[in-house]
């Protein structure tokens, strides 16, 4: 409440009671709402407290307001249905158009679940809630008074150190504690990787096609990004060479390119990994999904295979545990750990040492490892229940993309209008694929560039794929 206007003739009791019972007829204090008690509000304003209760018997006199003695005093939930009048002083409404409204109602109204065949969200059904809740709560339980500052902006010790010995025996990445660091998520991770190892201008390989925010980062950051094209053995350095010999950085995908779900093969990993040592460049590895792997064995990181120290490893836990977490990493090579600690030091945020500290106890006790097992054995099934519906709605129109991992299918679809026209129809009836040629950032495209991107992780049943196949085929109105 804005402070009260002590230089009109209009009592404070009166003043109090104007407005509260103007946040009541406006629908900013909803029956059942708890109103501040009257030293509470009365200090707030600089006034007696018994000029607050005046202004609140009048209101619960008139119905407004409900004393439930030790329990505060609330909104009353039985309200006229109309306002006992309308204060003439109250602000005019503005007139709103007819979609007014409805923008209003969907941002009160609570997060919605994942779109159907929205990308990058995983499982958020299966995700361990009782566990994370009892190791969140465990940890609030333990909370010291030293525990209630800012934290260490490199990221809590017992995550990184759990992060250092996960990524060791999961994905191959050896590294200490001190080359980990803890970032807000993909974004936070590459502009930091920019930041300390370019300098403004430097070029920069992207894939083609690619993962958008990856190009948008870069631009904002005044670096130069250069699209190389990706084919079905991942990046092709050959063509970056050839086309930007004094790139500074590739960033790339290995395990499963995003968003055409190739692996990089060995022998592309090698090459890519030689062009950075002679040229005294950097990789920069985003492992988003590595570990869901369903045929054959998973993929070690690039990071793995870094003799010469010249990658930066990225990881995120939006895409294994949950999008709100926004927590991601860093593994440096060790050289650059002192240059990447001063950069994170005069950075001015820093993460919840909650979430982390829960993150790293997920880790150590063993709970990350079997919710990952688990994710690889229903994502495997989710994806054939989609695969399989698709095939039988569709019949001899589709073709899907054979890929070994990732989150998401690659869908052909043979139709007399191209990709970004299914892809706008499909999303008309709420399903969240995407157009493939919207990710590629060079006109000439190669042939199969058209394509329907669509995430399977929140297909709950071969029901529910039923039925997001026929809504598709009713969607594309194929002839």
């Amino acid at each position: 409440m804005s402070s009260i206007d002590r230089r009109t003739r209009v009592p404070l009791a009166r003043q109090i009671y104007e407005r509260l019972l103007m946040a009541i007829d406006t629908g900013v204090l909803v029956p059942g709402a708890r109103v501040a008690s009257a030293r509470t509000l009365a200090s707030e304003l600089g006034v007696a407290r018994g000029t607050v209760e005046a202004a609140y018997q009048r209101l619960a006199g008139e119905g407004y307001l409900l004393a439930r003695g030790p329990a505060g005093t609330i909104v009353s939930p039985h309200l006229p249905r109309s306002p006992r009048i309308r204060r003439a002083h109250a602000p005019a409404r503005p007139a709103t158009t007819a979609s007014e409204p409805k923008r209003l109602a969907s941002q009160s109204r609570p997060a919605l679940s994942p779109l159907p065949l929205q990308l990058g969200i995983p499982a958020l059904d299966a995700f361990p809630r009782k566990v994370w809740t009892r190791l969140a709560a465990r940890r609030v339980r333990a909370t010291l008074t030293a525990d209630l500052g800012y934290g260490d902006p490199c990221g809590e010790p017992a995550l990184r150190q759990a992060l250092a010995a996960y990524l060791l025996v999961s994905r191959g990445v050896p590294c200490s504690a001190d080359q980990v660091f803890v970032t807000t998520g993909y974004c936070a991770s590459l502009t930091l990787a920019a930041s300390v190892l370019l300098r403004r201008g430097d070029t920069v390989w992207i894939e083609d096609p690619g993962y958008p925010p990856t190009r948008t980062v870069l631009e904002r950051g005044s670096w130069i990004a250069h699209p190389v094209r990706v084919d079905a053995e991942g990046l092709n350095d050959a063509a970056g060479r050839e086309q930007a010999p004094n790139a500074r950085m590739a960033v790339v995908t290995p395990s499963h390119q995003a968003p055409l779900c190739v692996s990089m093969t060995v022998s592309r990993r090698l090459a890519l990994l030689d062009w950075a040592s002679r040229a005294k460049a950097w990789i920069f590895e985003d492992d988003y999904d590595g570990e869901f792997h369903y045929a054959g064995p998973t993929l070690p990181a690039l990071k793995s295979l870094d003799a010469r120290d010249r990658v930066v490893y990225a990881g995120s836990f939006s895409k294994v545990l949950f999008p709100a977490l926004s927590l991601g990493y860093v593994v440096v090579p060790k050289a650059t750990a002192p240059a990447f600690e001063s950069a994170l030091r005069a950075a001015p945020s820093r993460g919840s040492r909650l979430l982390q500290e829960t993150v790293a106890e997920l880790l150590t006790a063993g709970h990350f490892a079997r919710h990952l097992k688990k994710m690889r054995l229903l994502y495997a099934r989710r994806r054939a229940w989609l695969v399989q519906a698709l095939r039988e709605a569709l019949g001899e129109r589709l073709d899907v993309d054979p890929t070994r991992g990732g989150m998401h299918l690659v869908v052909r679809i043979r139709a007399r209008v191209g990709d970004r026209t299914l892809a706008r129809r499909a999303q008309s009836a709420g399903f969240a694929c995407q157009a493939l040629s919207e990710r590629y950032a060079t006109a000439a495209m190669p042939r199969r560039s058209h394509g329907l991107l669509m995430g399977f992780t929140n297909v709950a049943s071969p029901a529910q794929a039923r039925a997001i196949a026929r809504g598709l085929r009713d969607a594309f109105a194929i002839e």
